[in-house]
């Protein structure tokens, strides 16, 4: 099993004095499966990430990426990675192949830059200086640098912030085309139809802990067992939730002569299993919160 494993992570602490901005965080990730890592802002997204990637350094647990422990990695374990951060190195006065070509030497093993620069969909800019692409097209040659060489595990942080959702779906049948291939990826991202589109499982983490790691579909059946169903009755409108909508229903209509006003069924959607799950650790991170003036998590686990 722990061959299988790109990245394997047992509880892992991170600390800033009295505050913990990781709180024994276990995570797993098989070869050839992409990971999305959803949360909100300052839950701890980013700093368990960069303990994976070596730039952060752990206070407790146990760690290993590609088989290394992340904190002894070398150059050699550093060229298997592949990373596209939400900033990028300014390259504003090199064209799209050169940006390429000059990473592509950092590597002792390198892809070949105009396939890479064909595979983002960058042929036609090739030439094109990189201040002149289009926010799209300059997240494209981000990933173009990312996997020029040839990584086994690439971590994509928020990679379609602010992209259009023509651009965004673009975005996401490379990012499939990349999977296809078998390159592990641990995707942090605030779009929940971006996980579901594109990860194999889903990570909630809120205040330093991870709430739940399980399929997309998996989340959505369990939020599927209950419903709402929406109502108007004597001019008010009426609301409850139900494990068995169907019978509800039935018992409405047996009550009104005609149709029953305004009735809706409403399901839970993967947006509300996460608002869900991460508003509960907000509150519980609320009533345990310090005296005035004080750090807050929320305040470095960004």
């Amino acid at each position: 099993m722990i061959d299988e494993l790109a990245v394997r992570a047992r509880g892992v602490i991170k600390s800033y004095g009295a505050v913990h901005a990781l709180r024994g965080v276990d995570l797993d990730i098989r070869r050839g499966e992409c990971v999305a890592l959803l949360g909100p802002n300052g839950a701890g997204k980013t700093t368990m990430t960069e303990i994976l990637e070596g730039f952060r350094i752990r206070n407790q647990g146990e760690v290993t990426v590609l088989g290394v422990d992340p904190e002894h990695g070398n150059l050699q374990w550093k060229a298997r990675l592949g990373m596209v951060l939400q900033s990028s190195a300014d390259l504003k006065e090199l064209s799209v192949a050169e940006a390429v070509r000059h990473f592509a030497q950092i590597y002792p093993h390198p892809a070949n830059v105009d396939e890479v620069i064909e595979v983002v969909g960058l042929h036609e800019k090739r030439n094109t200086y990189v201040r002149k692409l289009s926010g799209g097209q300059r997240r494209r040659l981000d990933v173009a640098l990312g996997i020029i060489g040839q990584p086994e595990l690439l971590f994509l942080d928020e990679p379609t912030t602010g992209f259009d959702p023509e651009a965004r779906r673009q975005f996401w049948t490379l990012i499939e085309g990349l999977k296809a291939k078998g390159v592990t990826i641990l995707l942090t991202t605030h779009y929940l139809d971006e996980a579901d589109r594109l990860a194999d499982r889903v990570a909630i983490i809120a205040a330093g802990v991870v709430l739940a790691d399980r399929t997309p579909s998996s989340l959505r059946a369990d939020a599927m067992r209950t419903a709402t169903v929406n109502w108007v009755e004597g001019g008010v409108a009426r609301s409850e939730q139900t494990e068995h909508p169907t019978a509800l229903m039935r018992e409405l209509m047996a009550r009104f002569e005609d149709e029953v006003p305004e009735l809706s069924v409403v399901r839970p959607s993967l947006e509300d299993v996460y608002l869900h799950l991460t508003g509960e650790a907000s509150e519980r991170e609320r009533d345990a919160a310090p005296a005035d003036g004080a750090v807050t998590s929320a305040e470095v686990a960004s």
